[in-house]
Formats: structure tokens, sequence, C-alpha cells
């Protein structure tokens, strides 16, 4: 069976190019007052790019790094990261598809996309879990409300734990939003804090995504100027593109407001839904994946390379090859979580494949013949 075309030497068009440094030194020109006074004998020596070193690759790193598993409950799932046009890869994740002890009927995944360093992503990806659970409020017999509370105590508190080993440690001055999921027999609790995104399949439909809290949403535009900020250029202080997020302690100084009423708040939003029989699968991704592609166009996308494609990993590089295609620029991570009613390769399915993929050979060859056709008769006619 064939597979979708991958993406190889891509290059970003000179246009994108030029439009990053002009964007870059309106930027640099904006937030330092103008341009840098240039020293004797620098005229020559500073290149445009020098004002501020471009967050982007020349070309991109394709390499993506995945892996799979699943659980005795019958979850499976897959997860793909690339680092992209990227000039640094600061997304991390989890998957844990069966918790432990009398929580073994339990999953959780989650991706943490990382700014400003990998810090904060790196530490959330190995310990927001442990803070989550040493809350006391994810228990086997399970009162959903009580979770959702042990889930949002378990944000706060790791984030002031990382605020002291920031001061003590010297960190970066990194963040990350986080986009994770807890499942249990009963329910699935979907908690965001951030840009990042969640969504569920259910009977072929996105059935449920979690919000993306940017600065200039109404609420969050609210606290921010509330804690004495403001929203410039659709940022935090015209700085920050999303008003919450683990870390970014730089922009939770302000002593007289409380912890999530600061500039940037570390709360997350949590929801839960019963599980069904229909429920087929989550997709959980950073931005790079949200800025190229949407919610329905994705699960569409998903659902049809279910029935075509018995291997997740390949799903989840599909999903990364078409959102590089489509032009995102950013580090791209995705998790996709099937449940045992996602939907399984078909003979139908498969004779549809195999029938666009000999339309599309044909097309091509049509057109590849074509200009073969232009090129050899302009050449004879140059000559002659």
């Amino acid at each position: 069976m064939r597979t979708a075309r991958r993406a190889s030497n891509v290059e970003v068009p000179s246009f994108l190019r030029q439009l990053v440094k002009e964007t870059e030194k309106m930027v640099t020109f904006f937030f330092k007052g103008g341009p840098r006074e240039e020293g004797p004998g620098e005229e020559d020596s500073l290149d445009e790019d020098d004002l501020m070193q471009s967050p982007y690759l020349e070309r991109p790193i394709l390499e993506k790094h995945v892996s799979e598993g699943g659980s005795q409950s019958g979850l499976n799932y897959a997860v793909a990261s690339m680092q992209g046009w990227r000039a640094q890869m600061e997304d991390a994740h989890t998957c844990m598809p069966q918790l432990r002890g009398e929580l073994t009927d339990w999953g959780y995944f989650a991706v943490f996309d990382g700014h400003a360093g990998t810090t904060v992503a790196q530490y959330c990806s190995r310990n927001l879990l442990d803070h989550i659970l040493a809350t006391g409020g994810i228990k086997a017999s399970e009162e959903p409300e009580q979770a959702k509370e042990g889930i949002r105590e378990g944000f706060l508190n790791i984030d002031r734990h990382m605020h002291q080993l920031a001061r003590q440690d010297s960190w970066d001055r990194s963040g990350s939003t986080a986009a994770a999921v807890l499942i249990s027999p009963q329910h699935i609790y979907f908690i965001n804090c951030g840009d990042s995104r969640t969504l569920l399949c259910h009977d072929g439909q996105v059935a449920f995504y979690t919000e993306d809290h940017k600065p200039f949403n109404p609420r969050e535009k609210e606290r921010i100027q509330n804690a004495g900020g403001s929203v410039t250029l659709q940022r935090v202080n015209g700085s920050l593109a999303v008003s919450r997020a683990l870390g970014d302690f730089d922009f939770k100084e302000v002593d007289w407001r409380p912890q999530t009423e600061q500039l940037v708040s570390p709360e997350p939003e949590v929801y839960h839904l019963e599980r069904t029989p229909e429920d087929e699968f989550l997709i959980l991704a950073c931005d790079g994946v949200w800025d190229a592609i949407g919610n329905e166009e994705l699960c569409a996308f998903v659902r049809s390379r279910l029935q075509v494609c018995e291997d997740l990993r390949e799903i989840c590089s599909q999903v990364i090859d078409l959102c590089l295609y489509k032009g995102s620029l950013d580090n791209i991570s995705i998790i996709i979580v099937c449940f045992p009613g996602a939907p399984q390769v078909s003979q139908e399915a498969l004779q549809q494949e195999a029938a666009l993929e000999q339309q599309i050979d044909a097309k091509v060859e049509e057109i590849l013949w074509y200009f073969f056709k232009r090129f050899f008769f302009s050449t004879i006619s140059a000559i002659f």
C-alpha cells in the first residue's frame, strides 16, 4: 500500500524570508527605539540580519522522532515531533497509557510547547503528573469535580515550585503551554493552559476541543489589564503571544495580585466528558499544527488515514508533513490516542486510495510530458 508523499528538500520562498527579515527590523526598531548606532568602521561589517538573530533556519530540520504504545484497557497511541524551521526544538511531551497503582486503568498524555528556552517544557513533561497526583484529587473511585480541582491545584503547585527553582538555580526565562488529557474508564478530562489544543473525534465528528488562551480574548485581556499590563500587537505587553502558561516568571511578578491573576496565568481550564463507545480518537498538538490546519480538517484527515493505514506512527508523520506543506514554520508535535471505537482499515478505502494514487500518477505524467514537449520544441526552434 502506498502512503502519502513525504516532504523532502523544502525551502522557505524568497519573499517569505524577506518578509521575516523586514518584520524583525520593524520589531527591533519599535522596541529598541530605533536602529543601533554604528561605531567607526562598522558600516560594512554589519549585516541586516545581525540586528536580531532570526528564530528560523535557512532549511528545516526534517528528522522526525516517533514512538507508539498501548494499554491493557484498549488505548493505542503514537507520537511524532519535528524541529522544522525553528532554530531550536522547544516542544516536549509525555505519554503514559497506563498509570501505576490503583490507577492502572487510567492514561495520561500531554504536549508542552516551550518558548524562550526548553527548561520549563522539559521539567513539566517529567513532573507535572506527579504534582497532580500529589493533590489526592485523582482517585480510582473517581469524583469528577474533585479530579478537576486536583488537576488545577497540581498546575498551580508546579508553577510555584518552578518559580522557586528558577530563582535558586538561575533558570532561563522560558515558559510552556500545556495541553493534556487524563483518561479514566468512565471519563476524559481535557486540560489546557495556553494555545496548544486537544480535540475529540466522536462518531466521525469533532465532539469537543479546547479553547486557546490568547491575550486578545476579552476575559484574558481584562485580567492582563487588571494586573497593570497591556495587550499590544496581540501580545502581553507586546511580547508574549499566550496569556496562560507555566513558567514565564517575568510576567508573574505583580506582588499585589494572586497567582491566577498575574499578567500570565498558570491556571488551566479543565473539562470532562463521559466516555462512550462512539469515541474514536483524541488529538493533542502544539500550535505548530493548529496554525496550519483546522479542527474539522485535521479530524477528517486522521480519520481517513486510519482507514488505509495500520501504523499510527505513520499517520502522525503524515500530519507533520501536511502541516509543513501548508506553511507551518514552528516546531511540530502531535499525539494521536485511539479508542477501541476508532476506524479500522477497510478494503473499500484501500481500493479508493489505490485508484486515487493512479489518477495522481497519471496526471503528474501528463503534466511532465506537456512540459517536456514544450521544452523539446522550443530547443529545436532555437537551434534552427
